[in-house]
């Protein structure tokens, strides 16, 4: 969504920050970007320089004693640098780590002065509220969430990209009258907001209002703007894991509980989807994720435990199944699945058989053949022969 933004608008952000300046007395501005993407440096590099040449940047704007510019930053697309110490401690040279807090930046920030930290998105808004008002802004959105939010839409849903809405829309209004609903007539599932760290929402709140306070209320959040869809094809104990191990990757490592506590969870995640489930296991995710939330240091780590701890609000059966029952009710996990012939409509073929690479499979040519589940290794192979569909994942 950012990136939109720098790609299409990089004047309205270099605007903002003027402001924002100005405002607060300071004369050096930095825009840290990724690296990763060339057209939104190349754009705001010829901003920066459209903007010098106006007057609108450098010594004495406009013939004031008000004097400020603007650097750009490249980041190597770290997802701790999106916690503002980290951010910080990257521009300055360093491994991209959070620091203690306080002091706060705004005391104490970059190279050791007083520092603002906002996002392209809500500097974006900033020209346009001066320009109309205050009034104008308030005018878009609900009662403690005001104007309007990018997101960028995706997973199992027919329309995506980047949405812009005004705060407060349903959840469903996103889905189905923008999105339009979800392919192949699945049914939705749930809706993953706020990226990696966000939580999962599921059908039955699917008329939350998308703002700050009701989706911090239901355990998810607004994050970074990620909307991920999913139907009831995706397995939420895989889903969790999945964020997971992202965040995991993407830790500093330099506070012991998001470095350890996370990696512990999934530990027990990846044993759970492996059939290796145990009693007491959600448990134990649930006090790992509450113990990291309270003590990590930084945002990264404090939201971590977000997806694994929605899912298993909204989903607990799901766990309980893979735990107990040893079974995946999505057909996600594959050391959980179970391939059957249907004895009524297998010919007889041998082509399963013959294709299965470890010799599960057996029978008499013209009969009704069987896998032997203790050499299945649910590769899949037997499916993707059988011409009659006599072959099920279960």
């Amino acid at each position: 969504m950012d990136r939109s933004v720098l790609e299409g608008d990089p004047h309205a952000v270099l605007e903002a920050m003027a402001i924002a300046a100005y405002a607060i007395g300071a004369d050096e501005g930095y825009i840290y970007v990724r690296a990763e993407y060339p057209i939104a440096v190349k754009r705001l590099s010829i901003a920066i320089a459209q903007a010098r040449e106006y007057g609108l940047l450098g010594e004495h704007i406009f013939g004031t004693d008000f004097n400020f510019d603007i650097k750009l930053r490249l980041g190597a697309g770290a997802f701790v640098c999106g916690e503002e110490t980290a951010l910080l401690t990257s521009i300055e040279g360093n491994r991209g780590e959070p620091r203690p807090r306080p002091p706060f930046p705004a005391v104490k920030g970059l190279f050791g002065q007083p520092t603002i930290i906002n996002n392209v998105e809500t500097y974006a808004n900033v020209p346009q509220i001066i320009l109309k008002g205050a009034e104008w802004f308030q005018s878009i959105g609900c009662e403690k969430s005001k104007g309007t939010k990018v997101f960028a839409l995706g997973g199992k849903i027919n329309h995506t990209g980047l949405v812009e809405v005004p705060m407060g829309t349903p959840l469903s209004t996103i889905i189905y009258d923008i999105g339009g609903g979800i392919p192949n007539g699945k049914k939705f599932k749930a809706a993953q907001t706020g990226g990696p760290s966000g939580g999962c929402i599921p059908a039955s709140l699917i008329d939350t209002p998308v703002a700050y306070e009701s989706l911090t209320a239901i355990g998810s959040m607004m994050g970074s703007g990620g909307l991920i869809v999913m139907d009831e094809d995706n397995c939420m104990v895989d889903i969790a894991k999945f964020f997971l191990t992202f965040t995991v990757d993407e830790s500093c490592g330099k506070c012991t509980p998001c470095r350890e506590g996370t990696r512990r969870m999934l530990e027990i995640l990846e044993r759970i989807t492996d059939g290796k489930g145990e009693e007491g296991d959600i448990e134990r995710l649930e006090n790992l994720a509450k113990t990291i939330k309270a003590t990590a240091l930084c945002g990264l780590g404090q939201t971590a435990p977000n997806p694994v701890l929605s899912t298993i609000r909204y989903f607990r059966d799901e766990y309980e199944a893979h735990i107990r029952e040893k079974r995946c009710p999505a057909h996600v996990c594959q050391k959980l699945a179970r391939f059957e012939i249907d004895p009524e409509k297998c010919k007889g073929c041998s082509a399963c058989s013959r294709k299965c690479p470890v010799g599960a499979i057996s029978g008499q040519i013209k009969s009704p053949f069987t896998i032997d589940q203790t050499k299945c290794i649910k590769c899949g192979t037997c499916i993707d022969t059988c011409k009659f569909g006599a072959i099920s994942k279960k």
